[in-house]
């Protein structure tokens, strides 16, 4: 490690391969260190194992920060593999917290608003009760509480509706399809706010610079629970329309006509995992606790079609 690479912020970032962790990777400040570990190298599920992994990697970088991005994230799939969601979801988080407190280093970790059942009609803030009617929501929400219960220095950002340059996200599959069906049919009655993998990363990193700044210390009333998505609301018919019709404006190859996007309810398009109708999340005290101003989710929509854009 070069001089000037020992005086950065040394990041330890557990789950290498996904959206947001290869955000992390594209949007590393220059006064950060990272140290990516994907999934293959660190095998969630075998919890036998991990806590002495965990210990291995933190005596041979010695993070000031770890960051859990790995998560199990088929939703569907997570039904009938309960087992290995909630090991990955549910264990994992807690064993790294329980490893990261004693050796005094504190973790993000990213949840989700699968842990609400969706049925409130205004925006859940933070301290709203979880119900989970899920599979994955249940084990997320394990994770949650497990990390609560093994450290005081930890940041969870609850966020939802993730997208972004790399991986697989209802953005790109919207792309593909506009450009292969003359007609699209998408659920109108579940509402959100599409939040990209790289705003994720910026606020990761706005979060952990303010915490390391100040000498850490686990009574710092900052610790805790947060809500992160992008600003305003839309449902996922609106988000593919205004997508869509970004992406012909841009000159993507765009075959459906607006009007061929056609609205349906969530039971004409059923799926193994009940999804919240009401994915809104209230991020006023993740803005008023850090000073942060979040974009608007067409924002964030903008960026990661110019991106893909530049790389088509």
């Amino acid at each position: 490690m070069s001089k000037e690479q020992s005086n950065n912020k040394r990041i330890l970032v557990i789950g290498g391969t996904g959206q947001v962790a290869w955000a992390l990777g594209q949007g590393c400040p220059q006064d950060y260190t990272l140290r990516m570990v994907p999934r293959q190298e660190l095998d969630l599920s075998d919890v036998d194992v991990l806590a002495s992994r965990v210990e291995q990697l933190i005596q041979s970088f010695n993070p000031q920060f770890i960051v859990n991005a790995a998560a199990y994230t088929a939703v569907d799939r997570a039904e009938s593999e309960e087992n290995i969601a909630f090991a990955v979801n549910g264990i994992a988080p807690a064993i790294i917290t329980n490893i990261a407190a004693q050796a005094n280093c504190p973790v993000l970790h990213y949840s989700t608003d699968y842990v609400f059942d969706g049925t409130k009609s205004g925006s859940y803030v933070e301290d709203d009760e979880p119900n989970p009617v899920s599979a994955y929501g249940i084990s997320k929400l394990a994770g949650e509480r497990g990390m609560r219960a093994a450290s005081q220095q930890i940041l969870i950002l609850r966020t939802s509706w993730v997208f972004g340059v790399h991986g697989s996200n209802f953005l790109k599959t919207m792309l593909r399809l506009a450009s292969e069906r003359d007609e699209l049919s998408v659920v109108s009655d579940q509402f959100g706010a599409p939040t990209s993998a790289d705003l994720i990363a910026r606020v990761s990193y706005e979060l952990m610079g303010a915490m390391l700044d100040v000498q850490v210390d686990a009574d710092d009333p900052r610790w805790g629970l947060y809500h992160l998505t992008a600003s305003g609301e839309t449902s996922w018919h609106g988000y593919a329309a205004y997508l869509i019709a970004r992406a012909r404006e841009m000159g993507f190859p765009v075959r459906v006509e607006q009007e061929k996007i056609k609205p349906v309810t969530s039971e004409q398009f059923p799926t193994a995992a009940v999804r919240p109708a009401n994915s809104r999340l209230d991020t006023q005290l993740l803005r008023s606790t850090f000073g942060l101003t979040l974009p608007d989710w067409t924002v964030c929509v903008d960026e990661v079609l110019g991106k893909l854009r530049c790389e088509s």
